[in-house]
């Protein structure tokens, strides 16, 4: 079932389908009365009723093939949680035998930013997170490289797997009531359509920061 208020783009939805609905009941009232425009209302509570008992499409990627490399290549997705501190020791854990790896961090928009064609904020904050992200990295023994990429993460695995051509590839969410991603499926979908190992990383970001902080 769709959860209006878990994602800021459902919300959004929402509050654009309500104010339809109320415009078209008062356009009804004022045109042919009360009855009409209750009837209307009915009408229209149904239909978003059913959209709210429906499931957000998810769009499937086209199907990849890979190709062996003589170094492993490690693709990572990951948006908020590309500063985790369980994402990144998952990544020095799987490079320890100097695989390659790219790190794509989608930048991710609100939907007011978006249909006003303002991206550039979403970038910046983006790129701002990989580099962070990428430095510590390097802290760690870790020579990886990394791109902004598409707002929708299964475009921005898409471009990853054409641009890098990984051996695995590393999605990284927020818990489970927090993640956008989780909600669309998007872990299902991609292992439906990728043959490549895929392994999924939690990254609750406040829990870590309460333990750094009791660690200070």
């Amino acid at each position: 079932m769709r959860n209006p208020f878990r994602s800021e783009a459902e919300a959004f939805s929402f509050v654009i389908v309500a104010a339809l609905v109320f415009l078209v009941v008062a356009l009804v009232g004022a045109a042919f009365g009360g009855w009409w425009a209750l009837a209307a209302f009915l009408v229209l509570a149904v239909g978003v009723g059913v959209w709210m008992r429906s499931e957000p499409k998810v769009r499937e990627p086209a199907v990849w093939s890979h190709r062996p490399h003589e170094r492993r290549r490690i693709l990572v997705i990951a948006n908020e949680t590309v500063a985790g501190e369980a994402l990144r020791s998952e990544i020095v854990r799987r490079a320890e035998d100097g695989a390659e790896v790219l790190v794509v961090c989608p930048a991710l928009n609100s939907p007011l930013r978006h249909w006003a064609s303002d991206e550039d904020h979403a970038r910046e904050k983006a790129h701002a997170r990989l580099e962070a992200s990428l430095a510590a990295l390097a802290a760690a023994g870790v020579e990886a490289r990394g791109e902004v990429g598409d707002a929708d993460p299964l475009q921005a695995i898409e471009d990853g797997c054409r641009m890098f051509d990984p051996d695995e590839l590393i999605i990284s969410t927020h818990p489970p009531g927090r993640s956008n991603w989780l909600e669309r499926g998007l872990i299902e979908v991609v292992r439906a359509a990728y043959e490549l190992p895929i392994a999924h990383v939690v990254v609750d970001l406040e829990a870590e920061a309460q333990a750094e902080s009791r660690a200070g």
